[in-house]
């Protein structure tokens, strides 16, 4: 396994990454206007260096429409429940697109009333929750995002999977610097032991059990009848459980361990999400809520020290320093990663992948 760790890495733009992904989709039957969110959403999880969650997922998308499990013609359609919430029934399509519209409408209502909430049923996968938020940004709003997902976690105390590795994520307009935080309540997201498995790496051994319950650092016990463990022990349980209720419980969805995983082609996944967008001048100016969070930028990057540690990085900032390093250098993917990708484009006609480059 280790070999493969150190594989030259070959690099994408995003607009030819973009131009794939669409392609891809629309060959698969989805409809050029769906695909660009899509493409839009997986790329953006490859340029902040959540490689995890973006366009190698699209093998396993893919191949959930070709099970029928993963309808990629559906529309989700939202409907107004009162002036500040909505509900959107994804009918089984890409959850980006459910998450789209219904953040969407969050932020419509939270421009009139202060506050939009939106909750979202019959989903799928909707890969890295910050784009959510980013898009909360970029309307000058605040947010709450939150999902359910497929069963990885024990319940604190439990040895089998029952919770998800359900991500909380939050954020909210700044002077420069914007609050992003996406989490999982786990040790380390899911996407990464499956990345580690696809790349031939190892794994911490905090990070899973195997089948008989013992630390492993192969990626492919972990996931093989193993499972992950919760950050913090009975703090990450909580949270996990806690985006359960409010994504699947409440929305009508698959929760209690009965949501199907995106790698999982048997039956649709019905996953559920919660959305809120907040208005961030509700109790003062604009300008003067920006400032306070300059403020609170200067203090936490100012902070003193730890022995070793060079910067002190506020959430969200790794991944944009990412982002503006991606943007000029390409996305890195290796070999496999790019034979897995043409080899869906060759199922549908599309042009392979164009690679830049090399180191």
């Amino acid at each position: 396994m280790a070999q493969a760790t150190a594989e030259q890495k070959q690099y994408v733009a995003a607009a030819d990454a973009k131009a794939f992904v669409e392609a891809v989709l629309v060959g698969n039957g989805v409809t050029p206007e769906n695909a660009a969110i899509v493409a839009r959403c997986l790329v953006a999880a490859d340029l902040r260096g959540v490689d995890t969650h973006g366009m190698n997922r699209i093998p396993s998308y893919m191949e959930r429409i070709r099970q029928g499990v993963l309808d990629g013609l559906a529309t989700p359609e939202v409907t107004q429940i009162t002036p500040v919430v909505s509900r959107v029934d994804a009918h089984n399509g890409f959850g980006f697109l459910a998450a789209d519209s219904g953040m969407t409408a969050a932020i419509e209502a939270a421009k009139i009333y202060g506050i939009g909430m939106t909750s979202v049923m019959h989903s799928n996968h909707f890969g890295m929750s910050a784009w959510i938020v980013q898009k909360a940004v970029d309307a000058g709003m605040m947010s709450l995002v939150f999902t359910n997902s497929s069963p990885a976690l024990p319940p604190w105390g439990g040895k089998s999977k029952l919770i998800g590795v359900s991500p909380l994520a939050c954020g909210a307009p700044g002077k420069d610097h914007p609050f992003i935080l996406d989490m999982a309540p786990s040790v380390a997201a899911r996407g990464k032991i499956y990345k580690a498995k696809r790349r031939g790496e190892k794994i911490p051994l905090d990070w899973a059990l195997d089948k008989d319950g013992k630390p492993t650092d192969d990626p492919a016990a972990a996931l093989d009848g193993g499972v992950m463990l919760p950050m913090g022990g009975p703090k990450g349980s909580g949270l996990a459980i806690m985006m359960d209720v409010f994504s699947g419980v409440l929305s009508g969805s698959a929760f209690a361990g009965h949501v199907t995983g995106p790698y999982d082609p048997s039956k649709p996944s019905d996953v559920g999400h919660f959305l809120v967008a907040i208005k961030p001048d509700l109790f003062m100016s604009l300008e003067d809520f920006k400032e306070r969070m300059q403020y609170l930028y200067d203090r936490t990057v100012g902070a003193e020290k730890a022995a070793g540690v060079d910067r002190i990085y506020f959430p969200g900032e790794l991944e944009q320093i990412e982002q503006e390093r991606r943007e000029k250098s390409g996305i890195p993917l290796v070999q496999a990663e790019i034979d897995a990708l043409n080899a869906e484009a060759r199922k549908v006609g599309a042009k392979p992948l164009v690679v830049n480059g090399s180191s």
